[in-house]
């Protein structure tokens, strides 16, 4: 038997990577880790962490108009930027320090520097080579940038934490949920904000339904939504202006341009080249049920396999993985039924099946739709609506899909999350009575489907 300096090395600490050597370690494994960029990976440090913190500080604009229609006196209260920088930068180097200590106290080896593969057993970092039975990547994805003339001048949402000073104007390219996320973030904190996609609406994979509402809110609030256009360059000019060109010989003045057109695996100057790993075309890592590449004792979980890039699925995934290999006790990841949240502004929160994906798949669902007002803007003076959906399959009564826009989305689907794993039927729904009053009542009080299909 060979002796290895280390029964698994894993190449990334963000929140796959640690929880795998964590587990891994606390199960008896010797597990060393390397990471050359930061502590807890892109949740913790340019990821979902800072961004909700920055809709939190954007969206108190708004409270403090919604707080005249409840008496309280009319104010203008100042920004200060660089405080909530500051702030937020505090409170990401106390998480760094929590994961660094999760992993001494695991008793888990960590280098700082950038781990690449020898061979299938040996790993190079900072100088030195070590060996290691299995080889773990983790290392996550990162922000693509388009190419065409001037990109050099735009910033990606990595960028968009660390901003010297707001813009005035901002045009954010690109029609996914972090598109979609900053736009609204960048609008709440008083920028002009502008949003550009090639298609005809934004948030493609999502319901249509969600869809069309977080248009709508999302225009109600501001943000100007330019659709089907495709941008072909930058040009920076003499003021440090941006000038933006499309395809139509239009163009767009503006201080910033953020590219959020998508995130691909972060496999360059790994040494995936000198190993048998087999890889999609986007450089996603290819594994099996068990994380396992083509290369028999190396494997990979988390946003670089491409599959369900959500940092609650590394989690899951890594408990999985370090079970399986280090416990004794197999375990298979299930993917079926996963909530998400998306912190626009309202928020987003789904799970399941969209109309369309439903429709597609069984023969007959039945359909519950509810746009309203929600309590507080009775009296707020603001018009943003909440829109509510299941989805049913007609045949067995289970819901196969539930969607939401609206203040608390994500909040308020993680709890029908657990119902709907269980397989929750409509009639179930329609016999658990509503907390009132709150917005969440009206998943349990829709009764009349909208359609039949």
């Amino acid at each position: 038997m060979p002796d290895y300096d280390y029964d698994l090395f894993v190449m990334g600490v963000g929140s796959g990577g640690v929880r795998a050597a964590r587990m891994s370690s606390l199960y008896g494994a010797r597990v060393a880790t390397a990471e050359d960029k930061y502590m807890g990976g892109t949740c913790v440090n340019v990821g979902c962490v800072p961004k909700k913190l920055l809709v939190y500080a954007s969206h108190f604009a708004e409270e403090y108009q919604h707080a005249e229609g409840f008496g309280w006196d009319s104010v203008s209260p100042s920004f200060n930027w660089d405080l909530l920088l500051k702030n937020k930068n505090r409170e990401i180097s106390r998480l760094n320090d929590i994961y660094s200590g999760l992993l001494d106290d695991a008793g888990v080896t960590h280098f700082d520097g950038r781990a690449r593969i020898v061979d299938a057993h040996h790993i190079s970092i900072n100088d030195q080579v070590l060996s290691t039975e299995k080889i773990l990547i983790a290392t996550g994805g990162w922000p693509v940038m388009l190419e065409w003339p001037g990109i050099e001048h735009a910033i990606t949402s990595n960028e968009a934490f660390h901003l010297e000073s707001l813009p005035g104007h901002i045009l954010v390219l690109g029609g996914g949920y972090i598109a979609v996320e900053f736009a609204g973030i960048f609008n709440g904190l008083g920028v002009d904000s502008h949003l550009s996609y090639r298609g005809e609406i934004f948030l493609r994979g999502f319901d249509m339904d969600v869809r069309t509402t977080v248009r709508v809110e999302l225009e109600k609030k501001g943000v100007t939504l330019h659709f089907k256009t495709v941008v072909v360059g930058i040009e920076k000019l003499a003021d440090g202006k941006l000038k933006v060109l499309f395809d139509d010989g239009t163009d767009m003045l503006t201080d910033m341009v953020l590219c959020a057109v998508g995130r691909l695996p972060a496999v360059s100057d790994i040494g995936l080249e000198n190993v048998n790993v087999a890889c999609r075309e986007n450089g996603a890592i290819i594994v099996d049920e068990q994380f396992r590449t083509s290369e028999t004792n190396i494997f990979a979980l988390g946003d670089v396999t491409g599959k369900v890039q959500l940092t609650p699925v590394a989690l899951a995934e890594a408990m999985a993985f370090a079970s399986t290999q280090f416990k004794g006790e197999p375990k298979v990841m299930d993917y079926e039924g996963i909530a998400t949240a998306v912190f626009c502004q309202p928020n987003i929160g789904t799970i399941g099946l969209t109309e369309e994906e439903a429709a597609d798949k069984y023969d007959e669902i039945e359909v519950y739709l509810s746009h309203f007002r929600p309590m507080k803007h009775t009296l707020s003076g603001s018009d943003e609506k909440s829109m509510m959906k299941l989805i049913v399959e007609k045949s067995t009564d289970k819901i196969v899909g539930v969607h939401m826009v609206g203040a608390d989305a994500g909040e308020i689907i993680q709890g029908i999350a657990i119902a709907f794993k269980a397989g929750v039927t409509k009639t179930m729904f329609d016999s658990t009575v509503g907390i009132h009053p709150t917005t969440a009542e009206e998943f349990v009080t829709m009764r009349e489907p909208v359609a039949v299909s």
